[in-house]
């Protein structure tokens, strides 16, 4: 293009008019971004085995593709917990086994889709560092965190080393709008919640150490400045909670938004959904319909495969190179809930089902396996109100390996308890989302389903007093009923995860929900005079404080996971050497046939003149008790129970 100079014009002049000319010219960038796939990488349920419309990355895959296709410039990036959480991830690292030299399913999708950048999650280290590493050599895109390093053992942080790529810069080639091409220095950085060095402690001590994520990026992303990155796009496995910082904080993502240099922020780890969460769109300093957290751009596509986030830049030249001058966020689903049904939104690409259709029919061979006979149908329908089966058969089983690896041990003899919780139970997952084996034969894909993580069964040893204050804490899942009150009330907290509502067996007691939680979610004592667990009886008698007890329980449980009182590692007096699933899958052939029926341990309170409501899965109405009483399905399909 030439550009004339009007006659006379000074210099100064002169120079202005290019000036100006030349800011004319931008770039529009679409960065997208997949979270939390946990090996959905097929529309396939396996836990149901049948087919899915509302997961996997063969879905998804279709949405990329056609956002890619609507602009001119596009980046793709992941932002972790890919390689574990369905039983293709199982049998992949424990079943069939991948070999080193085998590309591992998961990038044989991936590598189809042309992605620039993957961040490692906090499930990425459930199989171990040496799986983890063997699976991110099938890649043909680079890996990146930054809060992860070396441990050295010298307790001297200015030497640590990172053991993974901390950053990346890549040149992209991209066009303006003036339709020429121009080079960008896009900046991406990972993060994971340092708590994995709890989570999976016994895979990571000695060879790693995490460090805070708010620490981290103050350190590193000035560097990526000085490096020359035009745009430094942040990719935290990491949620976003609006309470006040704290040092080592797992939900950071809210925090990093405010870090200067940081353009966009593409997070995970909490399977939610933003913008379009109602309550993370409240936030302050969010802007829900722009897609902004503090002005910066900021996508969580949900969990499994459900959604693609989408973030679109404006980049404007600056000195040598381009900033971003505006963005916006939205996220794209791949189905919707219409009352019961789910409406599939867009065809899977079949070129990656077929990509891994090898793996996937390994799987379903791996699943279909008989481990056992049950006489009733096994489900969670009701596991937030009542003892449930699905939570028993695990304790009893859990209660039975403790039973025999005690034996000849100064254990033997001691009182064996054991925890369990619902890891199904609808939530964020849907009205669907909850176990249901019916009665006849159990296969391996039912085991899974009962206990759904590759957990590692430890045994704890605690005082009765203790016992009950774990129990304390899992009561956070109810909120507060007020007993002089017909109004309809909400049982159940649905900010508390289900997976932490602990039921102990081998004791009884009940649950008094007219009294205000005793912890909050991060372990705290919040109402110190409050005690809602009631009654607690071991062996006909009440509990006593001081006696003690084991309790079984997993890795993730008592390494402090979830923020329970007497529960950060230093209690655990068994580390066993199995996984909590394949406990329940050998009780079970052990077994051959169970009774499935759940003991009646532990109730509520009486709810007084309340009316106390739960939602559960449609399926439930057959099932309910004579204390329930089904209301209506409600707007995301859920069915609407009164318990009384």
């Amino acid at each position: 293009m030439t550009f004339f100079v009007p006659k006379g014009a000074t210099l100064f002049a002169s120079s202005l008019l290019f000036a100006a000319m030349a800011q004319a010219s931008t770039i529009d960038l679409r960065v997208m971004e997949t979270t939390d796939i946990h090996m959905n990488l097929v529309d396939y349920d396996y836990y149901g085995d049948k087919q899915s419309d509302a997961v996997g990355l063969s879905r998804v895959a279709t949405l990329i593709k056609a956002a890619r296709a609507e602009v001119t410039n596009s980046v793709l990036v992941d932002n972790g917990d890919l390689l574990q959480g369905t039983p293709l991830g199982d049998y992949v690292a424990k079943g069939r086994v991948l070999r080193f030299g085998e590309t591992h399913p998961a990038f044989k999708a991936m590598n189809l889709l042309d992605y620039d950048v993957g961040n490692i999650g906090n499930h990425e280290f459930n199989y171990g560092l040496d799986f983890l590493m063997k699976s991110l050599s099938g890649a043909n895109f680079p890996y990146v965190n930054s809060n992860v390093y070396v441990d050295d053992g010298d307790n001297d942080a200015s030497n640590d080393q990172s053991y993974f790529q901390p950053y990346i810069i890549k040149d992209k080639t991209f066009i303006d709008s003036d339709g020429k091409k121009q080079t960008v220095k896009i900046g991406y950085i990972g993060f994971v919640p340092p708590q994995i060095m709890t989570w999976d402690k016994d895979n990571l001590t000695h060879k790693v150490i995490a460090k805070d994520i708010l620490e981290t990026a103050n350190k590193y992303v000035p560097e990526m400045k000085a490096n020359g990155a035009d745009v430094i796009i942040a990719i935290p496995h990491s949620g976003m909670m609006n309470s006040p910082y704290m040092k080592g904080e797992e939900n950071a993502s809210y925090h990093l938004a405010k870090v200067d240099g940081i353009d966009a922020v593409l997070f995970g780890h909490s399977h939610r959904i933003f913008p379009g969460d109602k309550v993370l769109d409240a936030f302050d300093g969010v802007d829900g319909e722009k897609g902004t957290v503090f002005g910066k751009p900021a996508t969580m596509p949900g969990f499994w495969g459900s959604h693609l986030g989408v973030i679109d830049l404006t980049l404007e030249p600056a000195g040598d190179g381009w900033k971003v001058a505006d963005g916006r966020a939205e996220v794209r689903a791949i189905s919707r809930r219409e009352g019961r049904k789910t409406v599939a939104l867009v065809e899977a690409d079949e070129s990656i089902n077929q990509a891994v259709e090898t793996e996937h029919q390994g799987t379903l061979v791996y699943m279909r396996r008989k481990v056992g006979e049950s006489t009733a149908d096994i489900n969670s329908f009701f596991a937030l109100v009542q003892d449930d089966p699905s939570i028993q058969i695990v304790n009893n089983a859990q209660v039975w390996y403790v039973e025999n690896i005690v034996r000849g041990t100064s254990y033997e003899g001691m009182p064996i308890l054991s925890a369990g919780a619902p890891f199904k139970a609808g939530g964020r997952g849907g009205p669907d989302y909850y176990t249901d084996v019916p009665k006849g034969d159990i296969a391996l894909k039912n085991v899974s389903d009962l206990y759904i993580y590759p957990n590692d069964l430890k045994v704890v040893k605690l005082t009765g007093a203790q016992v009950v204050e774990w129990l304390e804490a899992a009561a956070g899942q109810f909120n507060q009923i007020d007993a002089t009150s017909s109004a309809p009330q909400n049982l159940i907290n649905a900010a508390f995860p289900t997976y932490n509502f602990d039921v102990i067996d081998g004791i009884s007691y009940r649950i008094d929900v007219t009294q205000p939680a005793r912890y909050n979610a991060d372990g705290e004592v919040v109402h110190k005079d409050a005690h809602r667990i009631k009654d607690v009886m071991f062996n006909g008698e009440a509990l006593r404080a001081k006696d003690e007890f084991l309790v079984a329980t997993n890795n993730y449980r008592a390494g402090g996971g979830g923020h329970f009182p007497n529960l950060s590692g230093d209690t655990i007096v068994i580390d066993a050497p199995d996984k909590n699933r394949d406990v329940v899958a050998n009780y079970l052939l052990s077994q051959k046939t169970i009774n499935p029926a759940a003991d009646n341990n532990w109730s509520f309170t009486d709810f007084g003149k309340a009316k106390v409501l739960f939602t559960t899965s449609p399926k439930a109405k057959d099932a309910a008790s004579k204390n329930m009483t089904y209301q209506s399905l409600d707007e995301n399909g859920f069915a609407v129970f009164e318990l009384q």
